[in-house]
C-alpha cells in the first residue's frame, strides 16, 4: 500500500554530485523513518544512509560518510540522498525503503517493510 518513487539517477564522472529524490504515497510520510540501499551488479544489497521521522537522526554507511547527506521534507513527503564526490565504486542501483521506526539494526535490509523499484548510478572514471 506503502509506494514509493525513486528519480535522480543517472551518468556521472567520478567526482561528480548528483542527488536522488523518493516520493511516498499511500501513507502519511511523517509516520514513517526512510533510508537508501544500493546494489552493485553481482553483489548484495548495501546499506547507505537512513534518517528518523522527524529528520533528527541519521546513519551513514562508513563508505559514503562525509561524502553523502540524507534528508528529507515532510511537506513534500519526499526523502533526498545528496551524493558528493562520486567514486566508481559508487555504482549501482539505488532503493529507497521505509520503515514505521529506524530498526535496531539499522544495515539490515530485511528489517526495512517497504521498497522503492530502484534508480541507476553510474560513476564513470
Amino acid at each position: 500500500q506503502v509506494q514509493l518513487v525513486e528519480s535522480g539517477g543517472g551518468l556521472v564522472q567520478a567526482v561528480g554530485s548528483l542527488r536522488l529524490s523518493c516520493a511516498m504515497s499511500g501513507r502519511t510520510f511523517s509516520n514513517y523513518a526512510m533510508g537508501w540501499f544500493r546494489q552493485a551488479p553481482g553483489k548484495e544489497r548495501e546499506f547507505v544512509a537512513a534518517i528518523s521521522k522527524s529528520g533528527g537522526s541519521a546513519y551513514y554507511a562508513d563508505a559514503v560518510k562525509g561524502r553523502f547527506t540524507i534528508s528529507r521534507d515532510n511537506a513534500k513527503s519526499t526523502v533526498y540522498l545528496k551524493m558528493n564526490s562520486l567514486k566508481p565504486e559508487d555504482t549501482g542501483i539505488y532503493y529507497c525503503v521505509a520503515r514505521w521506526t529506524i530498526p535496531a539494526q539499522v544495515m539490515d535490509s530485511s528489517r526495512y517493510d517497504h521498497w522503492g523499484q530502484g534508480t541507476q548510478v553510474t560513476v564513470s572514471s
